[in-house]
């Protein structure tokens, strides 16, 4: 019976770790992000490893990768067990940490593609981490599928794909888009809210302590309760935050604004039939080739009839000196940082719209394949 309990734990492990490293190996650098918030103050405060974000993405989604086939051709069996032992519970520490202390909403396991709250995440890892541990403690029972040089050849062709898949990704875009402004989402539509579509809002209550005016006694309330009976009761002061009772209807795209000087102009902007918008979450972060190759692309947009605008998380005294160093006509509207990186997975990348629909997204390498129909 064990034996085939570990043989069911050896293919769901195995499976898992390649699904979850190829996931992330077609995107990178969003996972590079996400490790910058673990790296980031408000998580463990280890700033000094933001740097090598990218390259500690890089190795560990194709480590995952690599561990997985390993499992799976039951190659270097001890390497693999010992490996995917400290890195299952280096993650359940992770993701229970993320959640008892709300530090970071998304654990980014599988990229854009599944979302999983921090609690899920942490019960997924404690479930592998069982079956891992039935796999280390059983493992006489995990042979080799192959033999010779056949898993070498297996792993060294996997390792050599990745690598090319990581190569594409990072000097073009993303294979496959599992964000909310992928081709053909309607952003005008997409960042409406419940009060616009007449759908549920989220429900909150506030505990209260109130004063009942029969006897004088202090006693907590729901906030519902005083609305009820408000009569009844005298209100002192309200305990805590409110609390989340029933969840609302959620936008797919909530922080994405166009501002400038404090004035939102995102839906009036959005309206334009032809659109192209150049995305830069730090301006101080391009490079002089995706510079003129963005100056080269908005001059034939002009001549197509688009409007073209930027839009970055810089600081208004960045924008001034780059438009000035660089004699950029277009004008720069500000949005947040984060919804930006989201947005496209390059600095600068460049969005192409009619009439609020995301029609082409380019890295700044693939400008110049720019249709302007």
């Amino acid at each position: 019976m064990i034996k085939y309990i570990v043989h069911f734990f050896r293919l769901s492990v195995g499976s898992l770790f390649i699904f979850s490293g190829l996931i992330k190996i077609n995107d990178p650098i969003g996972f590079s992000f996400k490790l910058e918030e673990y790296f980031g103050p408000t998580v463990f405060n280890i700033d000094f490893l933001i740097p090598i974000a990218l390259p500690v993405a890089i190795f560990i989604v194709i480590f995952e990768v690599v561990l997985g086939i390993f499992l799976l051709l039951g190659f270097k069996k001890k390497f693999t067990l010992w490996s995917l032992l400290l890195m299952i519970v280096f993650f359940t520490f992770l993701t229970w940490y993320s959640a008892y202390f709300n530090k970071v909403t998304d654990c980014g396991c599988f990229g854009d593609a599944i979302k999983l709250t921090p609690w899920e995440s942490f019960v997924k890892d404690i479930i592998l981490l069982i079956m891992i541990l039935v796999l280390f403690f059983q493992q006489n029972y995990i042979l080799p599928l192959l033999k010779g040089k056949t898993n070498i050849y297996i792993s060294s062709v996997s390792i050599f794909i990745c690598l090319i898949i990581v190569y594409n990704v990072l000097n073009h875009l993303p294979y496959v888009d599992f964000r909310a402004y992928k081709i053909g989402t309607n952003i005008i539509e997409a960042r409406k809210d419940c009060s616009q579509l007449g759908l549920p809002c989220d429900k909150y209550s506030q505990i209260m302590k109130v004063k009942r005016l029969d006897n004088a006694e202090i006693i907590e309330i729901s906030e519902q309760e005083y609305v009820n009976n408000f009569q009844l009761y005298e209100w002192l002061e309200n305990i805590g935050d409110p609390v989340l009772i029933q969840k609302g209807y959620e936008p797919s795209i909530y922080d994405f604004t166009i501002e400038k000087n404090g004035i939102d102009y995102t839906n009036e902007i959005l309206s334009e039939k032809k659109l192209l918008i150049f995305v830069s979450y730090d301006l101080n972060k391009i490079s002089n080739k995706a510079n003129r190759q963005w100056q080269i692309t908005a001059k034939s947009a002009y001549e197509n009839g688009y409007k073209v605008i930027g839009l970055t998380s810089s600081s208004d005294e960045i924008i001034k000196g780059f438009t000035t160093k660089n004699n950029i006509a277009f004008d720069f509207y500000n949005c947040d940082e984060t919804a930006l990186k989201t947005t496209i997975r390059s600095n600068p990348g460049l969005l192409q719209l009619k009439n609020g629909i995301v029609i082409s997204k380019k890295h700044y390498n693939d400008f110049s394949q720019l249709n302007f129909e």
